[in-house]
């Protein structure tokens, strides 16, 4: 209801929106995204959250184990698909069984279906159904790694995908500038706080957030991981817990490093967002947009409308990436 809502208020912001399989039915859900579409012009996007906390998804009254909740979610996406394609199907699996399934009227351009997820399981479900295969913010030798592995899952399945990374961003006029926000940000955690958050993440499934607490390991004594890549965040925060710290021209040189190894879509925010958003917008991506002899610039533009380098709103800004292709998508 809300994305409904924004959607009818905006023209070119994308929606990308956050779904749990198990928690709606595949068909419903394509029913959902076909009239979606129709409001928003085509500018919805669909991310899929299968779950990393057993205790939170048996609030949900959701029972299923690790693997068995990415073997409902491969289901899910399948029967997804084919109800988008129009066609008549039946689909009986471990987890749904569908007859005479499909939309009498399929979308005339489905949205498109962003994944993440970091154990085998997961990435056997991104190999074989997603677009974008998203991955937190890892040191770039750590993503080269993982995105080799999952091309090399990929071609198995006779697919290619588009890969992604979620990142927060802090970066000002000076390096010293950035790294000074960052302390603050870090002296404002709680000791108390910090092994809360802590325990309640070594309890998860999740794959991925093991991999984010492994950056750090609940210490915030060595927190640069990477070149101006800071894992502080991850000592209080679920999920995406590091940073891109320091300058504009050292954050767009980092952002530039990851989009060589082979990622299109970065998705960032920042303390506090609008501000962050702003900085991003007015300094980042001006350095990102030149093309890289400094002769001139070129932007991506996103369905639904042109992109918004320099003076773009601060709900959504993209652009390419010195000549990557790459795009930066701010988030709220």
């Amino acid at each position: 209801m809300l994305c409904a809502a924004v959607a009818a208020r905006t023209e070119r912001l994308r929606l990308l929106v956050a779904f749990r399989p198990g928690f709606t039915m595949p068909t419903l859900l394509a029913q959902q995204a076909q009239a979606f579409q129709e409001i928003s012009g085509g500018r919805m996007l669909l991310n899929v959250v299968t779950g990393g906390d057993p205790q939170e998804q048996r609030a949900y009254g959701d029972f299923l184990g690790h693997d068995e909740r990415y073997a409902r979610t491969a289901e899910y996406l399948h029967v997804l698909r084919r109800a988008w394609e129009g066609v008549p199907f039946d689909f009986a699996g471990d987890h749904y069984r569908v007859e005479g399934g499909g939309l009498a009227t399929p979308p005339a351009d489905p949205p498109e279906i962003y994944f993440g997820g970091a154990s085998p399981a997961a990435e056997r479900v991104a190999a074989g159904h997603a677009d974008v295969h998203l991955m937190w913010g890892e040191p770039p030798a750590m993503v080269a790694e993982r995105l080799g592995r999952m091309r090399a899952l990929a071609a198995e399945t006779g697919r290619t995908l588009r890969y992604g990374i979620r990142l927060h961003i802090i970066a000002r006029d000076t390096s010293e500038e950035a790294w000074a926000h960052a302390r603050r940000l870090l002296d404002g955690m709680d000791p108390e706080r910090i092994a809360a958050a802590q325990a309640r993440f070594a309890r998860m499934d999740s794959v991925g957030q093991r991999r984010m607490t492994g950056l750090h390991g609940g210490s915030a004594d060595r927190l640069e991981i990477s070149p101006n890549l800071w894992a502080g965040a991850g000592l209080v925060r679920e999920g995406a817990g590091t940073a891109l710290v320091g300058s504009y021209d050292e954050v767009a040189e980092r952002i530039r490093e990851y989009a060589a190894l082979g990622l299109e879509e970065f998705i960032v925010s920042g303390w506090p967002h609008l501000e962050e958003a702003l900085r991003v917008g007015d300094f980042v991506l001006p350095r990102l947009t030149a093309s890289p002899s400094g002769t001139g610039a070129s932007t991506t533009a996103p369905p639904g409308g042109p992109s918004r380098a320099g003076a773009a709103p601060a709900d959504e800004t993209t652009a390419a990436g010195a000549g990557t292709g790459a795009s930066v998508t701010s988030a709220a």
